[in-house]
């Protein structure tokens, strides 16, 4: 199986994307990543439902039929600690799919389109944060994951 971390991208944050490289080369000492990063158009606080609906015709025109979807929204299934996690994605690397697809959404959430084809809707805290902290916390939590997997000193039990 190969992973793919998808984000939308409005801006460019040095620290940001230094963390998100560091821990997509930290994955793929398990399983083979690639990061894809979508446009996102400019527009005002007054155009959320438009961005929302340019951002989910562009997610779901690359994403392929037989991908295993999963987004980190808001409002998903909060984990109840990083070993369910754990559990939850050694159920994705062997559900057969060839490719699990992780997509961290903009400031004002997924389509119902997106929300439609996700395989599995998750929320990584209680708590609001901006997407680049997002992006961070998600690849974090999937490289976690992979190290309780294998059984790896990473994760302090």
């Amino acid at each position: 199986m190969k992973f793919q971390f998808v984000t939308l991208k409005s801006s460019r944050n040095k620290w940001a994307e230094t963390a998100v490289a560091e821990y997509v080369d930290k994955i793929g000492h398990f399983v083979p990543i690639e990061l894809h990063e979508i446009k996102s158009k400019s527009l005002s606080r007054d155009s959320q439902e438009i961005k929302k609906s340019l951002e989910g015709e562009a997610l779901l025109s690359h994403l392929l039929a037989s991908d295993y979807v999963v987004i980190f929204t808001e409002d998903g299934h909060l984990a109840k600690d990083s070993i369910k996690f754990s559990e939850r994605v050694v159920q994705i690397v062997e559900s057969g799919k060839s490719r699990a697809v992780f997509i961290v959404g903009g400031p004002y959430g997924f389509s119902k389109e997106v929300r439609a084809r996700a395989n599995l809707m998750l929320s990584l805290s209680s708590l609001t944060m901006n997407h680049f902290v997002a992006q961070i916390v998600a690849l974090e939590q999937i490289y976690r994951a992979l190290t309780i997997w294998k059984n790896r000193s990473y994760h302090n039990v």
